[in-house]
């Protein structure tokens, strides 16, 4: 016998159909999953506060011992005695200090022989290039102002040759050069106030201890009277290589 099947039961009849179905619902699915939004939520910490019972500290009450109040003031009674005044009193006369032109002032003669003067010793400075007396050297005393200031010039060099002595320690570090020494022969006749410029504090030392043995001279002379004057002297320290 052979089976037959029923229509109404075959089920790949409305396959299609339920296919479409499915496909329209997994879509729509989709859509609202893709359509859907979250937000942050806040977070909220709610605590909770507990109030416990305040403790009030009982403060001891101290009894401060104040000093009283000081005793009012006693109103002391002054006894008032009148005496009466006995003594006499000069009063004093002012007299006008005011004057008329009827009254001469007296005009004291004053002499010229009562009047004191005092010389008054000038720190006068004068170059030795344009000073009238030049300083003169021992053994330049003789001789008119232009053979005096030839002589002083050549004495002084004569000096410096007579007493110029190369520092030891000099040659040995190689040192030389030209010091320039300033000084003032003053209006006694000494020399003073020493300065020295050079390449090394050494060869400054040597110049001045040669111009510290400068002898005394005549000082210089302007308008016949003694004052100060400057002068320079180059010395030259330079040694010759073996």
């Amino acid at each position: 016998m052979e089976i037959k099947k029923n229509p109404d039961m075959e089920i790949g009849r409305n396959s299609s159909l339920y296919f479409a179905i499915g496909l329209a619902i997994m879509l729509f699915i989709s859509w609202q999953l893709l359509e859907y939004k979250t937000y942050d939520k806040s977070i909220v910490d709610i605590d909770i506060v507990s109030m416990d019972e305040v403790f009030e500290e009982e403060i001891p009450i101290v009894n401060v011992n104040t000093p009283p109040p000081p005793p009012p003031p006693i109103a002391v009674q002054e006894s008032i005695q009148i005496v009466e005044d006995v003594t006499e009193i000069e009063e004093t006369i002012i007299e006008s200090t005011e004057t008329n032109q009827n009254e001469k002032i007296a005009d004291p003669i004053i002499s010229v022989s009562d009047v004191a003067v005092e010389d008054v010793e000038e720190d006068v400075e004068v170059p030795f290039s344009v000073i009238e007396d030049v300083p003169v050297f021992p053994g330049c005393e003789k001789g008119t102002k232009a053979e005096k200031r030839a002589c002083f010039q050549l004495k002084m060099e004569e000096h410096v040759a007579k007493n110029f002595r190369y520092p030891e320690q000099a040659l040995d570090l190689g040192i030389q050069g030209k010091v320039f020494v300033i000084f003032v022969i003053d209006a006694k006749g000494y020399v003073s106030s020493i300065r020295s410029r050079g390449p090394d504090k050494i060869l400054e030392t040597e110049a001045e201890r040669i111009i510290k043995l400068l002898p005394k001279m005549i000082p210089g002379k302007q308008r016949g009277r003694p004052v100060k004057v400057p002068y320079s002297v180059p010395i030259v320290f330079k040694y010759m290589a073996s």
